[in-house]
């Protein structure tokens, strides 16, 4: 899982909102699915924009890695074309 959300939101909330990652290659491009550059991760990976999930804080284990600055702009980016009219 890619979490999302703010640290603040977190630890006020108890929860996290996430988007589903895959290893498995997407027919789907982009906005609905982004290959990730980000190092670290055990392989290479997809995060599924459009698969939003809000988890408790206490399901998440430990964090493998964080995504690039513009990993992360992407993944936004995504977002913004799913939902904007």
């Amino acid at each position: 899982m890619l979490i999302i959300s703010h640290d603040v939101f977190n630890d006020r909330s108890g929860t996290v909102i996430t988007m589903a990652l895959t290893s498995q290659p997407q027919r789907a491009g982009f906005p609905l699915t982004l290959k990730l550059s980000t190092a670290g991760l055990p392989r290479t990976s997809w995060v599924k924009i459009s698969q939003i999930r809000t988890l408790s804080v206490e399901r998440i284990g430990k964090r493998l890695t964080r995504v690039t600055p513009e990993d992360l702009a992407r993944v936004i980016e995504g977002l913004n074309d799913i939902i904007s009219l």
